[in-house]
């Protein structure tokens, strides 16, 4: 067996599971503990793989300019920590909204603007 196989078979655990008539699986407990589950899961189809992983609706990748922002805006204590959730629960629909007007321009329903139209510099 070549060596990357094995040390991927190393750090890889399976478990058979049911699928129910409602199509409803369980996440053993194990898993679940693990990955840190909370109240939603995303389910990812790609090519013939369901991968399932717990969301992360934190917006980690906007964390700084979002604490930066509110620090300069003066926020500081218990009033920091409760703007910047409420900012990070913010990231999510905004990013969703994003994608599915892309998707109305890609599929014509929608007009949209080109690169240029947004990021050259006014003539």
């Amino acid at each position: 067996m070549p060596t990357a196989l094995k040390s991927e078979k190393k750090d890889m655990e399976t478990k058979r599971i049911n699928i129910s008539p409602k199509r409803q699986i369980t996440i053993p407990q194990k898993f679940f503990t693990a990955l840190g589950f909370e109240g939603e899961a995303e389910c990812i189809l790609c090519e013939n793989h369901i991968l399932i992983r717990p969301v992360r609706d934190g917006g980690g990748e906007f964390a700084e300019q979002i604490l930066g922002e509110l620090i300069s805006q003066g926020y500081s204590g218990e009033q920091l920590l409760s703007e910047f959730k409420k900012k990070q629960r913010e990231i999510r629909p905004a990013v969703e909204k994003m994608i599915n007007e892309a998707k109305a321009v890609a599929q014509g329903k929608k007009d949209g603007c080109s690169y240029s139209d947004l990021f050259d510099e006014e003539e």
